[in-house]
């Protein structure tokens, strides 16, 4: 399964996106982040790999515009700097 198939099934997460297929990483990790819940999270985790999640949340979260939720933003800051290099 690729990242817009996975994305494709779970349009209840980017409802204000006409075609999710055709988002890119960035803004699947950011919807999956905020508004998934965890077994959409381990999923995602599972397709692009939490190497490449975390190195995805850690330029976007370090943006001075950032779309992460507050509390999203700091308990993925620990869960990646815990679980991915």
């Amino acid at each position: 399964m690729t990242i817009q198939q996975f994305i494709k099934k779970r349009k209840y997460l980017v409802w204000y996106v006409k075609n999710p297929e055709k988002l890119d990483n960035d803004a699947i990790v950011e919807a999956v982040l905020n508004y998934g819940n965890w077994d959409d999270v381990q999923k995602m985790l599972k397709i692009l790999g939490i190497e490449k999640t975390a190195e995805i949340f850690r330029k976007k979260s370090k943006q001075k515009r950032c779309n992460y939720l507050p509390d999203i933003k700091n308990y993925f800051n620990l869960y990646f700097n815990k679980y991915a290099k």
